[in-house]
């Protein structure tokens, strides 16, 4: 069985939950997923833990789970590998098997959360590595342009046809029903989609006068990435044709259902 270890990042946050996991895999050689942050006593546990590391695999370069990375490669002496490789890393390739050991880890690309964004599957074990692809707790935001809702919709259904067991993500605890939490994602999205076409009824709106009613007494803090999220459904709608946009008051965008009344350019 192959042995994982989660490594927390002292990183906790709205955004990070108790902070980022950081997953060894495997018992020397082993791979390390998401080194974190560049906190010193965190790659030092990461070392600590990991035992002959053959490669540090990054799921996406966002700050909280890749700038660690270097100073963890020069203390274990392993290279750095992502999908979309950045000054001094390797790249993966999509549908690339990574062998440790006993250990054999599938390069899955799942853009939509970042452009560059991968996780890493154990077919073997049905254990699924997805950084902020999923969550263990919570939904993972979308922020256009780099995020894009389109692709991410279709980057959970291509997780969900590898038929996971156990997902083990970014952030959260480990979900040991990793088919239902997708179906739950999936069935999340559309549930907003569907709320963001009720929202605009009534007319034009923007993301962030949509946020109030969608959301509810959502946390102040987190409101910012709630218009986001949003803005990502709208951009899809908008190019799938279902809704267009028209600027608004200080040139701002706003985006209302095609056809209807008040939905060509103008300003009112």
């Amino acid at each position: 069985m192959t042995r994982i270890t989660r490594v927390l990042a002292p990183n906790p946050g709205p955004y990070t939950l108790e902070g980022t996991n950081t997953w060894v895999v495997g018992d020397g050689p082993s791979f390390v997923i998401d080194p974190g942050p560049r906190d010193e006593g965190h790659i030092a546990e990461i070392a600590r833990s990991a035992r002959h590391v053959v490669a540090i695999l990054l799921t996406h370069h966002h700050p909280d789970h890749a700038p660690g990375a270097p100073a963890l490669g020069a203390a274990v002496r392993a290279p750095i590998a992502a999908l979309v490789p950045q000054e001094g890393e390797t790249a993966l390739s999509a549908g690339e098997i990574l062998r440790a050991g006993d250990v054999a880890l599938e390069v899955v690309a799942t853009p939509g959360h970042s452009s560059d964004h991968c996780v890493f599957y154990d077919r073997p074990s049905g254990s699924l590595f997805t950084g902020d692809a999923v969550l263990g707790r919570g939904t993972s935001v979308v922020d256009p342009p780099d995020g894009d809702m389109a692709e991410y919709v279709e980057s959970l259904r291509r997780m969900l046809e590898l038929g996971p067991s156990v997902i083990y993500p970014g952030h959260g605890p480990a979900v040991w029903s990793g088919t239902d939490k997708l179906h739950e994602y999936l069935e999340h999205r559309a549930l907003r989609e569907r709320q963001v076409l009720d929202g605009l009824h009534d007319g034009p709106r923007s993301p962030e006068d949509l946020v109030p009613e969608i959301y509810g007494e959502y946390p102040e803090v987190l409101r910012a990435a709630a218009a986001r999220s949003l803005l990502a459904h709208l951009l899809k709608l908008e190019r799938e044709g279902v809704v267009t946009t028209r600027e608004g008051r200080g040139g701002a965008p706003l985006f209302a259902l095609a056809g209807s009344a008040g939905s060509a350019a103008g300003t009112t």
